[in-house]
């Protein structure tokens, strides 16, 4: 059984325009301990996915979501929102994109940890949310953790606020933790770091991931399995080596050809906007 099973999940948002369908049907699922990405460039639809995943655009007064998301056997569409809130921060985790914008400027690390925390103990003391605190800091490299816990997120830099929110998404061992563009704010060798740090500690602990992201360098590095997804449906779906060594639909192959290489003239191909998703048309050439 999956411990995530979307299936035929659509997403609309009303405007004054009239409301416009940003999902279409979207079919997805993930096994217990499993790494599974989301794949697509910005628009496509990865992170409203992963917001409803969540249960967060459900009590958007403007989202309308049809289909069903099944987490651990509960249909997340179909929950009360309290029930919805209790899922968050500890069944289920995310890290969003910017490290520093997530965490709350107006207080220290140490509180937030202590609230992340008391999601899934509720007896829990300051003195033993600091000390499981600390570890959990210590265990994403993190040095002199009582110090970093005494700060605030703008007395860090980017990698360390990353780190961070990494160890509080996994402070409660959530069956599911989404990670959304993780390594977006960081350079190229402390996103390699952290999402190192984040594969290690996930299989430790046996939490399944759904990856969204847009590089694929990172998704190969990182996931079992892929979802490629293109304006607001799947595309292609398969093992990540499979995929990426015999990709069969045209816009997964022009992702992979827009890959930045060293070697080799040229410029990368690229997909031109169609109205056939089916059948995107390749580009050589543009910029």
């Amino acid at each position: 059984m999956s411990l995530l099973d979307i299936k035929n999940l659509e997403l609309s948002f009303k405007s004054y325009k009239g409301s416009s369908k940003v999902l279409h049907g979207i079919d997805l699922n993930i096994k217990r301990g499993e790494r599974v990405a989301l794949v697509g460039e910005s628009g496509s639809g990865k992170s409203v996915t992963a917001r409803l995943v969540l249960g967060l655009l459900q009590e958007a007064h403007n989202a309308t979501a049809l289909g069903q998301i099944l987490f651990d056997g509960q249909d997340v569409n179909l929950m009360k929102n309290k029930d919805r809130a209790r899922l968050r921060g500890t069944d289920i985790s995310m890290i969003f994109q910017d490290p520093t914008s997530s965490l709350n400027p107006s207080f220290t690390i140490e509180t937030q940890f202590y609230d992340v925390l008391k999601r899934r103990t509720p007896s829990l003391t300051k003195i033993e949310s600091f000390e499981r605190a600390s570890q959990l800091l210590d265990d994403v490299s993190i040095a002199d953790p009582e110090r970093v816990l005494k700060s605030y997120n703008f007395q860090m830099s980017g990698g360390m606020n990353q780190r961070i929110m990494i160890a509080m998404a996994l402070a409660n061992k959530p069956k599911l933790l989404l990670a959304d563009e993780p390594g977006t704010a960081l350079d190229v060798t402390v996103q390699s770091q952290t999402l190192k740090l984040m594969r290690d500690l996930v299989v430790e602990n046996d939490t399944a991931v759904l990856l969204i992201s847009h590089n694929l360098g990172v998704v190969r590095e990182f996931a079992d399995r892929l979802y490629v997804i293109y304006r607001g449906r799947i595309v292609e779906e398969g093992p990540t080596a499979s995929i990426f060594d015999n990709p069969q639909h045209g816009y997964t192959k022009a992702l992979l050809n827009a890959i930045p290489r060293i070697t080799g003239g040229g410029l990368p191909e690229i997909v031109e906007e169609t109205d056939d998703y089916l059948a995107p048309k390749i580009t050589h050439g543009a910029i």
